[in-house]
């Protein structure tokens, strides 16, 4: 598989990523910072070295920090899915 890169950090794992919710339904978890330590099909759960959070996907827009150093944003909604299906999705480019 290719390096991940903005164009398809979709088709990638996202555990071990760093992330930010910048938008969600839920306020209290606007601004949350921590790396993803699992995903379901409809949550990612976040580690911000004190607690877990696990948040809904379909609810809240993201900021995945690449290991390169580049900042992608990502809808949760186009995130739904299980990990290894995501991986043989389609992506329509945002």
């Amino acid at each position: 598989m290719n390096p991940m890169n903005p164009q398809n950090v979709m088709r990638h794992e996202v555990i071990g990523l760093k992330v930010r919710i910048v938008r969600a339904v839920n306020r209290q978890l606007t601004g949350l910072t921590g790396r993803v330590v699992d995903e379901t099909r409809n949550t990612l759960t976040l580690s911000n070295g004190l607690r877990n959070v696990i948040v809904p996907k379909d609810t809240a827009m993201f900021y995945f920090y690449l290991p390169t150093g580049e900042v992608v944003e990502v809808d949760g909604k186009r995130l739904v899915a299980r990990s290894e299906d995501r991986v043989k999705m389609q992506v329509r480019r945002w």
